[in-house]
């Protein structure tokens, strides 16, 4: 895949013909709906084998060989030029696929009601050829070790249709709520934690595909460390008896005795040596409550994942990350109003529909944009699009990760899974 960002003047069909192939082909993989409105700063993905680089000053062909992963002598070669023949600013240099890497992904689904929406079942199934595990959010656990299912028909057949495998998300969630009290309660009780193990194993038996118990108990209290992770423990070997990987999700951190009510019980050494891999829920950065700024910034993230490095091997993590960005009015004001959540699809329909140019923070790895509303209030809109999720994607191949976890189904953003395909070959369960 080719990423372009859109600059003043360009439209797709002269984009298509700078790439070499079709308006239609550009229309179908972003999925703009009004090809002939392009916002400038917006990225587009250009479905062609391979890439092309712009030469930059201070480029040779060691350093860009470096920076795409390819042998600088084979980058030469490829264009058509000796190794020693000066680059010039601006020459396009095209740059040969690179070899994938084996990753397993996640993607979180959340169904609220009596049924599963026709977006979520959309979402599902434009994902589904990308994904090792439609994990279904959540099973509440209960203070008597019963299970609170959620409504998950038609995902199991959905996910079957691209051999997903299934990934049942336990959660200490009471009225949309993760409860410090409920997690006490069951850890404090052996005789409830087989109770709901007894369950989650019934439930996986009667659903099937099910790959995957996939533990996301959060708001524990710090007390409660050692008491989650012997629950873990018997968790652990009875799914292991029965067929079943275990994984927990972990509140980002950057050090083990980092203090807060969200991260205080999540022990990423402990996690590491009893599940079979955990997912850092590395985003939130950015959050509706909080001030602007991007959801994953990448400097964060990495320093989140460094951290986690030193506490467990690679193969255990998986990379969290947003599917969404969000929208704020300005100024910012604590305990005010909330930024809405939106897609990288609507994010850019607003920047067209404003007429603002679309910016991209450099260290961040993310975009942004400002614009004022018809009340005369201004805004700010950080958000996701392909050169953003190629950033963390490098980030995953560069420290050899298990794979990317996505937090959730139901926002379009088709670049994500058509970066998927050109970074990673998928693994299916």
């Amino acid at each position: 895949m080719q990423i372009h960002v859109v600059q003043p003047g360009e439209s797709l069909w002269g984009i298509a013909q700078s790439y070499g192939t079709t308006v239609q082909n550009l229309v179908e993989a972003n999925q703009i709906p009004e090809p002939d409105k392009l916002v400038i700063g917006q990225a587009l993905v250009i479905p062609i084998w391979g890439q092309f680089y712009v030469v930059q000053p201070g480029d040779s062909f060691w350093s860009i060989g470096q920076r795409f992963g390819i042998n600088y002598e084979t980058l030469a070669q490829v264009n058509g030029l000796g190794v020693n023949t000066p680059l010039m600013i601006g020459t396009y240099l095209f740059i040969p696929p690179m070899t994938k890497k084996t990753a397993e992904i996640l993607a979180y689904i959340e169904p609220r009601g009596n049924q599963v929406s026709e977006l979520l079942q959309e979402q599902a199934r434009e994902a589904n050829p990308y994904l090792t595990y439609l994990a279904l959010f959540s099973y509440e656990a209960r203070r008597d070790g019963t299970l609170k299912a959620p409504t998950i028909d038609p995902l199991p057949a959905i996910a079957a249709q691209e051999n997903t495998a299934l990934a049942m998300v336990i959660s200490n969630l009471e009225e949309y709520q993760f409860s410090s009290e409920l997690a006490r309660d069951i850890f404090q009780s052996v005789a409830v934690q087989d109770l709901l193990i007894d369950n989650i194993i019934n439930e996986a038996k009667r659903i099937g595909m099910v790959s995957d118990i996939h533990f996301d108990f959060e708001r524990i209290p710090a007390d409660q460390r050692e008491a989650y992770h012997n629950f873990l423990r018997r968790a652990v070997t009875r799914m292991h008896e029965q067929g079943y990987t275990v994984s927990t999700a972990l509140a980002p951190k950057t050090s083990s005795d980092q203090p807060g009510e969200w991260v205080a019980a999540h022990d990423y050494r402990a996690h590491g040596e009893i599940v079979d891999f955990v997912m850092l829920m590395t985003y939130e950065w950015g959050y509706s409550a909080g001030p602007p700024m991007a959801v994953s910034p990448l400097p964060q993230v990495e320093q989140v994942v460094q951290y986690a490095l030193t506490e467990m091997p690679a193969n255990k993590i998986l990379l969290g990350q947003n599917l969404y960005g969000y929208d704020w009015t300005l100024p910012f004001v604590q305990g005010g109003q909330y930024a809405e959540a939106l897609s990288p699809q609507r994010a850019i329909g607003l920047a067209k529909r404003y007429n603002a140019a679309i910016q991209y923070d450099t260290t961040a790895q993310a975009p942004y944009f400002n614009y004022v509303d018809e009340q005369g209030r201004s805004h700010i809109v950080w958000f996701e699009d392909a050169r953003s999720i190629q950033a963390k994607f490098d980030l995953v191949r560069r420290l050899n990760l298990r794979g990317v976890g996505y937090w959730k189904l139901g926002l379009p953003f088709p670049q994500n899974w058509l970066l998927i395909g050109a970074n990673f070959d998928v693994v299916k369960k």
